[in-house]
């Protein structure tokens, strides 16, 4: 599943509404709609960063009117998480131990997950 991706900013941890990529050739910035995928000479900003990047001194900003928009998640997600519901809910899979039964011991067939599907209570 595609994860969102975050502004490119150091320390910046919020989801990209925009990127930012130059056109050297003309000394200008450009601001504009996410892209549908990242790409190497490219930035991904959140909104603050978006709304305030200013360029150097000579070099001129053009940037989206209007407002930001976080990105719908695509059919792919939606897919994947109807994949991982679905998976999970399986009835020919192995039901959670109760909390109170102790854990089984380990047979040496390998690494047991480390994610189980918990009953849900009443």
């Amino acid at each position: 599943m595609r994860s969102v991706r975050k502004c490119s900013r150091t320390g910046c941890l919020e989801p990209a509404v925009a990127t930012l990529t130059y056109a050297y050739s003309d000394s200008t910035a450009v601001v504009g709609p996410l892209a549908t995928a990242s790409e190497p000479h490219s930035y991904d900003l959140c909104e603050a960063h978006a709304l305030r990047l200013t360029a150097p001194k000579g070099w001129e900003v053009v940037r989206h009117e209007g407002e930001f928009a976080a990105p719908e998640p695509s059919s792919d997600e939606l897919t994947a998480l109807a994949e991982a519901v679905r998976e999970a809910g399986r009835s020919d899979r192995p039901q959670a131990r109760p909390p109170d039964q102790p854990e089984p011991p380990r047979t040496g067939q390998g690494r047991r997950g480390h994610l189980r599907v918990l009953p849900g209570r009443a």
